[in-house]
């Protein structure tokens, strides 16, 4: 028996701000009618990179199933994110560990560890034939699906998350709180080099997109029911909830996400002074201030990624992006021998990082379409290693470049959620 009766349950609209008592009501209600009784339930939530009201979502879950339900676990999709220690975990869930073992006992939360092999189970695989026709032919390669072995133990997985513009799936949200969310390394190096083949220019805030579909089909191999708490989110305020299928939930919060975080302007700018929320403590994260501008950028421009509070690269990955650097997808395809054996995610992220731009074969040159230049705490000639341009973050005063550069410059504060297009309509 399905462990809701209804695809799917909420409501959403770009006009109301829903209070947490109507977050909590949508919630309660959707519970009160699912078939949860007596089940294990895993619920997965994002890690600290994403708004979300997850204090909110570990309050109403816990007041509401533990009666209920025979288990009641979180996992933190964390991807390839760094675990996350405990007053990490206490901001993200609003409570500290000692109150979490006073007033819930039972319920354990618990890190993804992608790189961890006995953390991992094999789910089922995606054949070479079957990659290519999900990808339109752009991907022809099998790949084995192995996420965190503890979804082997439940019954359900409860997918909650946020629903934004996202560079490598069109969307984030719904089953990729699976793939990449609680993955082992194929499927994560699959999926993100899929995207980058397929440019983030070309895939970012679209619903349907080639990895979108092979994220779907890798969550069809799971055994547990799969329930999904999707979420549409301006800044801090709650604007849509639902709660169902994953399927239909991620829908309904993409449909309103399209029109609550795309930002259309009329024209490029030349120059764009990107400010990436604090809670991106790495360039791996804060690259969002580059993806999500890059489509108003004119050609030859500049994305100035301005972030003091960032020093490194990336926590995880840093030794091999320094080994690769930064480059447009076609400077690796055009050396593929060289670098095929670099893991997908690593070349993914430099591309998307770099941006678009062309490769020239004979001359071995690349043209990136964009300059991107980093205004962080990581030094000069680390950011002229990996192949970025560097800027001095104390040489730059938001409000006097707003006044040089007029009607060229566009300042992007709390970048990463919203999307940035051109406006087509007229």
């Amino acid at each position: 028996m399905p462990v809701l009766g209804a695809l799917v349950a909420g409501r959403g609209s770009v006009e109301e701000v829903l209070t947490p008592a109507a977050a909590e009501e949508i919630l309660a209600a959707a519970i009160e009618r699912s078939s949860l009784d007596g089940k294990r339930v895993l619920a997965i939530v994002p890690d600290g990179t994403r708004t979300a009201p997850t204090p909110l979502l570990f309050r109403v879950l816990n007041e509401q199933l533990l009666r209920r339900v025979a288990a009641l676990d979180y996992l933190i999709a964390l991807g390839t994110h760094p675990p996350m220690r405990e007053p990490a975990i206490a901001r993200l869930l609003g409570m500290a560990a000692d109150e979490r073992e006073r007033l819930h006992p039972c319920v354990r939360v618990f890190n993804h560890h992608w790189d961890h092999d006995n953390a991992l189970v094999t789910i089922g695989t995606i054949s070479a034939e079957e990659a290519n026709a999900l990808t339109g032919g752009v991907l022809a390669q099998e790949v084995v699906i192995r996420l965190n072995r503890l979804v082997e133990d439940y019954d359900v997985l409860l997918l909650c998350g946020p629903v934004f513009p996202h560079e490598v799936a069109g969307f984030s949200g719904g089953a990729k709180y699976l793939c990449p969310g609680i993955a082992g390394a194929g499927i994560i190096d699959f999926t993100h080099w899929l995207g980058a083949l397929c440019t983030s220019m070309a895939t970012i805030g679209v619903r349907d997109t080639a990895v979108r579909r092979v994220i779907h089909r890798a969550a069809e191999l799971v055994r547990a029911e799969l329930l999904c708490v999707a979420m549409a989110l301006d800044g801090p305020d709650l604007h849509g909830l639902w709660v169902g299928g994953h399927l239909e939930a991620f829908e309904a919060a993409a449909d309103l996400s399209s029109r609550l975080n795309v930002v259309r302007v009329p024209r490029p700018y030349i120059r764009v002074l990107s400010m990436p929320a604090p809670r991106y403590d790495d360039l791996w994260t804060a690259a969002k201030a580059m993806y999500k501008t890059e489509p108003v950028i004119a050609d030859g421009g500049e994305v100035v990624i301005y972030a003091p509070h960032i020093t490194e690269v990336s926590y995880t990955h840093g030794r091999l992006i320094d080994q690769v650097g930064y480059h447009v997808r076609d400077y690796f395809l055009g050396q593929w021998e060289r670098f095929k054996d670099v893991p997908g995610a690593i070349l993914a992220h430099s591309t998307h990082v770099k941006g678009s731009g062309t490769y020239d074969d004979v001359t071995c040159r690349e043209r990136p379409r964009i300059q991107v230049t980093l205004a962080t705490s990581i030094p000069e000639e680390r950011c002229r290693r990996i192949n970025l341009g560097y800027a001095d973050y104390r040489a730059i005063d938001p409000a006097e470049w707003a006044d040089q550069w007029g009607d060229e410059l566009l300042v992007v504060r709390d970048a990463g959620e919203k999307l940035y297009r051109l406006d087509q309509s007229g």
